[in-house]
Parts: structure tokens; C-alpha cells; sequence
């Protein structure tokens, strides 16, 4: 196997970080190809807490090189933030190990302030981060977007900002009354900025074109999860990218055309940041207990994670549209010692029972059809028991496919690799 993807398969935060490091350990590439710094992948490393927002978690690995695809969406200062901290925690990071395209679309202050102020006054409260990540995307749709490689040439970024703001003038002033930078100001910010990321700016799409020819292991590395996915997703309750399977060919290429196996991480139970549906969602206090034993808090905002029973018509879904060939299943140690386990292995929906999801389902119309499992008490030092052997044996047939991994901690040493990746 030449290629992986790894997939978040639920609505995000399901562990994809540790995942992507300890498999990137054995990669030659790890790809970054849609989202932003609304992403927060959490890796701990002896004892060190690293949270990577921008940057591919391969960074971590002096013998791989981290490419960030023009799918993403940059903030240049946040970049600038995050280098420094990698930086301070002795990694090193120059342009042989990070390589950036020139043609992914930048955040600007003014998609930050407009984000923000939607999220503080808008009529629906989304659930965003307020990075900015929608308005970019908003920018890149309707051609008025800045690329990085504009921040090379101040010239040229103060036209395409002058273009750009010639209607959020109208948004900032008269409907958010805000206050915001003049043009000169924030292209003379971007600039500066610029010449900090400029040597790390390269065509990112003939330097993965290469690395397939020259036969070198890569790892696409996903933001967010398929159920934020703009087309696959819980919309409006979504993020602005293609986060499933797909997006990979917009977002970064592969000129192979295919990838060969795709990794999607998933809870043993689901969480949820933000607004929207969650069919299983707990709001009894085994809900808080999962919450609290499984520090359900987002990394990029902090926020709780709302919790809930796994649901299993929605991973269905997951497995069909994102292509996934096994999933990796995470914090299993969260629901060992519960009185009580339970999924959700169907929906009663418009009148019918359905065991999965598709595209534009209402899931605040749902039923979530729930079975009683029996629960397992497993320290994770030996065998697995029976009843948590009985779990993984039960997600496997309802989905089709295998649990090639199992995590059960935060550290490297607390994954357990049913299958040899690469």
C-alpha cells in the first residue's frame, strides 16, 4: 500500500491526530487538503500536549514532509501563532518538512469579522468557530478570494482586497456596524505575514504528482468529520468543505486517481461541537458522565462536546459515502465500567424504519431505535474481554467492514493496530 486517507467518520473530534501521527511515523508524506484552523488535532508526546490546528501532524516526523493542498482555507497570523509554538517544543520546521500551495485561498480580517458577527447576530446560530473558515470559502466560490501567493506582491493584494471589500463595506458599516481595517492596513499586514510564509509556499500539486512516481508513502490527513461535510453533511449544521473522501482530489490531488485504502476514525460512542441534530444525544447524566470521563472538549474553542450513544445508520452512511474501508475506533475506554451500553442501530423516519442515513435526511425527525449491548469492564492490560470483543464484533457486521485499530488513551502506547498499515 502506496496511500491512506484517514477519515474523521462522525461529526469530528473522534481522534484523528494520534492517529495520524503514529501512522505518519511510517510515511513519506502526510496532506492536509480542506478546512482551516477550525481543526484541532490533539497529539500528546511524553507528556507533551501538542495541538495542531494548520499544520499536518507529520511535522512531528524529521523523515516526512507536511504539505498543506490548496483546499484549505489559510489564516497567515494563526500560521504564524502555531509555527511558533511547534517551534518552542523543539521541533524543527523549514521548508524541506512543510511545504505550502500558493494557490490555497487566505482568511482575511474582514471574512474573521463578518464570521463572528453572523455567528453573534445572524437569525441561525450555525455553531462556528468564528476563524473566519465560511466567509473564505464564501470569498473563493464568488472569485473575489485572496491566494497566498498574492501576499507576495503587495500590488496585486491591494487591488484583489480592494475588490473584495468592495461589498462586505456595505456588511461591516451599515447591517454589523463595525469597525474594520482599511485596505492598506490589512494588505500591509498580509504582506508582512507573507514574507514569513514565503519560503514555505510551493506548487504543492507537482510535488504530490512526483511523490506518486517516485513511489513514496502518503497520507491524506481529514479536517472536521463526513457528517460537517457541506454536500454529505447535517446542513445547514456543516463546515464550508469537502470533508469526506472527495474532497482529497479537490483539495490536494492525486494524480493516480484513487487512493488505496481509507481510514475512518470513529468514536465508540458520538459527540457533537456546536448547533444541529444529534439523534442519540444524552442529556441524562450518563451523557455528562461520558463527557466528563472522555474530556469532550473542543480543541480549538474549548467548547463541551455534546455526547451521545454510537449511531450506527449514521456511520453506515459514512462507510458508503467516503468510500471507507475500515474504521479505527477510539476512546474505547471511556465506556468500559458502564452500567449500561446502548446503540443505535435504526431510525423510525416518515413512517418507515431505515438502518441508514442518506444525503438531506431531516435528522431532527428522527427516531433513534436503540438496543441494549452488554456492557464489558476491560483495563486494557490483557486480552480483551468477551463483551468488548461481542462490541467490536457487532459494529463490524453492521457496517461491513473491519475495526483495524483500537485506541483506548491518548498515547501512542494506547493503540492497539489490529491490521499493518503500510
Amino acid at each position: 500500500m502506496k496511500s491512506l486517507a484517514i477519515i474523521g467518520s462522525q461529526w469530528g473530534d473522534e481522534g484523528k491526530g494520534k492517529i495520524t501521527d503514529l501512522l505518519s511515523q511510517k510515511c513519506d508524506v502526510v496532506v492536509r487538503f480542506q478546512g482551516g484552523n477550525n481543526a484541532g488535532h490533539t497529539i500528546i508526546v511524553e507528556d507533551r500536549k501538542i495541538v495542531l490546528h494548520l499544520i499536518p501532524s507529520g511535522i512531528l516526523h524529521d523523515h516526512c514532509v507536511s504539505v498543506v493542498g490548496h483546499g484549505v482555507v489559510f489564516d497567515p497570523e494563526a500560521f504564524k501563532t502555531e509555527l511558533e509554538d511547534v517551534l518552542s517544543n523543539g521541533i524543527e520546521v523549514n521548508s524541506n518538512k512543510l511545504r505550502i500551495s500558493g494557490n490555497a485561498s487566505v482568511i482575511t480580517m474582514y471574512n474573521k469579522i463578518i464570521d463572528a458577527q453572523r455567528e453573534a447576530k445572524g437569525p441561525v446560530k450555525i455553531g462556528t468557530t468564528g476563524k473566519g473558515i465560511g466567509p473564505a470559502y464564501e470569498d473563493k466560490i464568488s472569485r473575489k478570494g485572496i491566494k497566498l501567493k498574492d501576499l507576495l506582491d503587495k500590488d496585486v493584494l491591494i487591488s484583489k482586497l480592494k475588490g473584495s471589500l468592495s461589498e462586505k463595506e456595505h456588511l461591516l458599516e451599515h447591517l454589523y456596524k463595525v469597525e474594520y481595517p482599511s485596505v492598506e492596513e490589512e494588505a500591509s499586514r498580509l504582506f508582512e505575514l507573507g514574507q514569513m510564509i514565503k519560503p514555505f509556499i510551493c506548487d504543492t500539486f507537482s510535488f504530490l504528482d512526483h511523490a506518486v512516481k517516485e513511489g513514496k508513502k502518503i497520507l491524506f490527513e481529514g479536517a472536521q468529520g463526513i457528517l460537517l461535510d457541506i454536500d454529505y453533511g447535517s446542513y445547514p449544521f456543516v463546515t464550508s468543505s469537502s470533508t469526506s473522501y472527495g474532497g482529497i482530489f479537490t483539495g490536494a490531488g492525486m494524480p493516480s486517481g484513487k487512493v488505496d485504502e481509507v481510514l475512518g476514525i470513529t468514536k465508540a460512542y458520538t459527540t457533537r461541537v456546536g448547533e444541529g441534530p444529534f439523534p442519540t444525544e444524552l442529556f441524562s447524566e450518563v451523557g455528562e458522565f461520558i463527557q466528563k470521563k472522555g474530556g469532550e472538549f473542543g480543541a480549538t474553542t474549548g467548547r463541551k462536546r455534546r455526547c451521545g450513544w454510537l449511531d450506527l445508520p449514521l456511520l453506515k452512511y459514512a462507510v458508503k459515502c467516503s468510500s471507507l474501508t475500515s474504521i479505527a475506533l477510539t476512546k474505547v475506554d471511556v465506556l468500559s465500567g458502564m452500567d449500561e451500553l446502548k446503540v443505535c442501530k435504526s431510525y423510525r423516519y416518515n413512517g418507515e424504519e431505515i438502518d441508514c442515513a442518506y444525503p438531506g435526511i431531516d435528522l431532527s425527525k428522527v427516531e433513534p431505535i436503540f438496543t441494549d449491548v452488554a456492557p464489558f469492564n476491560d483495563d486494557f492490560k490483557g486480552e480483551l474481554s468477551d463483551n468488548l470483543n461481542a462490541y467490536i464484533e457487532m459494529i463490524e457486521k453492521e457496517l461491513g467492514i473491519p475495526v483495524s485499530i483500537l485506541a483506548f488513551g491518548p498515547e501512542r502506547s494506547e493503540i492497539k493496530f489490529r491490521k499493518e498499515f503500510f
